[in-house]
C-alpha cells in the first residue's frame, strides 16, 4: 500500500489573519490614479499611502502606532505639482522617503518623528532628468544614498542623493518599464517591460546581462484575472506572496532549491478588493507572536493590516523562523559602489525585538551638480590668494568661521527644538 509523503516545511501552516478594526487606519482618501504601483510603503515607524489631492500630488505619512480614524484635516506631504505615483521608504533610515510624480521629478523627504502638525512642503532634494512622468522609484538596498528611478521616457537613471546628481543613465528598454526590482547585494536590477521581455540589468557596466530566459523552472495558473500582481519576496523565509489589485486575495508560496522550486501554500480572502499593498520588512515584524510578516491593504477609504502568523505553542523566540535580517545600517558608501565594490547587507539579530533608531538628518551637498554648471565666480579653494591684501584675506577668512560657527548653532537650535516637539506631541514632557 503506497502512502503520500507530506513535505517538511515549517511554513505549512502559515495563516493570514486581520487585525481588530481599531487597529486600522480609517478614512484614508486613497489616490484613484490610474498606475500600477503599490500607492503603500511601510516601515517599522511610519505608514505611507498616496492620496487623493487636489492642486498636484500629495501622500498621507502616519506614525505606525497611530491607528484609528484619520481627521481629514490631517496635514500631507505636498510639494509634486501632479499626481503621486509610486513611494518607497529608505531601507537605511526610517525617515526617509522619495517618491516620484506625472510631474516628471523624484523628491526625497526628511519625515519628522513626531506625529505632523503642518505640511510638509519642502523636500531634500528634487531630482530632475526625465522628459516624461516617472512612475517607479526604489533604492538601493545596501548603498548609501543611491536610488533608482524609471519613467515613461524609457530610462532608468540612478542617483546619489546626498549630492543630487546622476549618475548612471541607461536606455535600454524599446517601450514603457513596468517594474524594477534589485538583488539582494544590488549589483544588478531586474525589470519587467511593456515589450514582454524580462530584463537582468549591470547598472555599472550600463548593459542589459540577460533578456527573456528560454524556459521558467516553474509555471504555475493562479486565475484568469486581468489586475496587475503585486509580488513579495521574503527573503529571510524563502515565501513570496502574491497580491492581486483588484482581487481580494493574498496567494503565498514557499520556494526551495529542488523540483518542483515553487510549493502553494495557502490563500488569504477577504470580503474587499485591494487597491493597493504595503510589505512591512522583517524588522517590524512581532516576533513575540510568531509574525513572520505583515501586509497592508489598502481599500477604498482605508488600510487594514493583515498578520501571517506561524502557529506555535511556545513563548520562547524562535530561532528557525527569524535569521539575521537586513537591518538599517548601508554596508557602503556609494562611491565604493560606484567604483565596483558589492556588499550583502548588515545583518542584525530580531531576538530581541527591533527599536527604531532616532530620526537623523539627511545632508544634500550639491557640489557636484553646482560644478557641472557654467559659472564666471571662482571659489576660496581655488582663489589666488596672493592676489588680496593680507588684511583683507584675513577679514574675509574671519567672515567665513563666523558664518560656519552660525550655521552650526542654528542646526543645533532647529534639532533641540524638534525634540522639544517630539516629547510635547507624545506626551512625555
Amino acid at each position: 500500500m503506497s502512502r503520500s509523503i507530506v513535505r517538511q516545511s515549517k511554513f505549512r501552516h502559515v495563516f493570514g489573519q486581520n487585525v481588530k478594526a481599531e487597529q486600522g487606519y480609517d478614512d484614508i482618501r486613497v489616490s484613484k490614479v490610474t498606475w500600477d504601483s503599490s500607492f503603500c510603503a511601510v516601515n517599522p515607524k511610519f505608514l505611507a499611502v498616496i492620496v487623493e489631492s487636489s492642486g498636484g500630488g500629495a501622500f498621507l505619512v502616519l506614525p505606525i502606532s497611530k491607528t484609528g480614524r484619520v481627521d481629514k484635516n490631517y496635514p500631507l506631504v505636498v510639494g509634486h505639482s501632479g499626481p503621486v505615483l509610486d513611494i518607497d521608504w529608505c531601507p537605511h533610515d526610517d525617515n526617509i522617503l522619495a517618491s516620484c510624480s506625472e510631474d516628471c521629478t523624484a523628491m526625497v523627504w526628511q519625515i519628522p518623528d513626531h506625529v505632523l502638525t503642518r505640511p510638509v512642503t519642502d523636500p531634500v532634494v528634487v531630482l530632475e532628468g526625465h522628459s516624461k512622468r516617472v512612475g517607479i522609484v526604489t533604492w538601493h538596498p545596501t548603498a548609501r544614498n543611491i536610488l533608482l528611478t524609471a519613467g515613461s521616457d524609457n530610462l532608468v537613471i540612478i542617483w546619489n542623493v546626498g549630492t543630487g546628481e546622476p549618475l548612471i543613465s541607461m536606455d535600454d528598454h524599446p517601450d514603457l518599464i513596468y517594474s524594477i526590482s534589485w538583488n539582494r547585494n544590488g549589483s544588478l536590477f531586474c525589470t519587467t517591460c511593456k515589450d514582454r521581455r524580462l530584463r537582468v540589468c549591470d547598472p555599472r557596466k550600463r548593459e542589459v546581462v540577460a533578456t527573456n530566459f528560454e524556459e521558467p523552472i516553474a509555471l504555475l495558473e493562479l486565475d484568469t484575472s486581468n489586475g496587475v500582481l503585486l509580488p513579495y519576496y521574503d527573503a529571510d523565509a524563502n515565501m513570496v506572496y502574491l497580491c492581486g489589485k483588484g482581487d481580494s486575495s493574498i496567494r503565498y508560496f514557499e520556494i526551495t532549491d529542488e523540483p518542483p522550486y515553487v510549493h502553494y501554500l495557502s490563500t488569504f480572502s477577504s470580503k474587499e478588493p485591494q487597491r493597493g499593498m504595503g510589505f512591512m520588512p522583517k524588522r517590524g515584524v512581532d516576533v513575540s507572536k510568531c509574525e513572520i510578516a505583515r501586509l497592508f491593504k489598502l481599500l477604498d477609504k482605508k488600510c487594514e493590516p493583515i498578520t501571517m502568523t506561524v502557529p506555535r505553542k511556545s513563548d520562547l523566540f524562535q530561532d528557525d523562523l527569524y535569521p539575521d535580517t537586513a537591518g538599517p545600517e548601508p554596508a557602503m558608501e556609494p562611491e565604493e559602489w560606484l567604483d565596483g565594490r558589492d556588499e550583502d547587507p548588515i545583518l542584525v539579530s530580531l531576538r530581541d525585538g527591533y527599536v527604531p533608531p532616532k530620526s537623523r538628518e539627511l545632508k544634500v551637498a550639491k557640489k557636484n551638480v553646482l560644478d557641472s554648471r557654467p559659472t564666471t565666480r571662482r571659489s576660496m579653494s581655488v582663489l589666488d590668494t596672493n592676489s588680496l591684501p593680507p588684511q583683507l584675506l584675513e577679514r574675509l577668512l574671519e567672515e567665513i568661521q563666523n558664518l560656519k560657527a552660525t550655521v552650526l548653532s542654528q542646526e543645533k537650535r532647529i534639532c533641540d527644538l524638534e525634540n522639544k516637539l517630539s516629547q510635547y506631541t507624545n506626551g512625555t514632557d
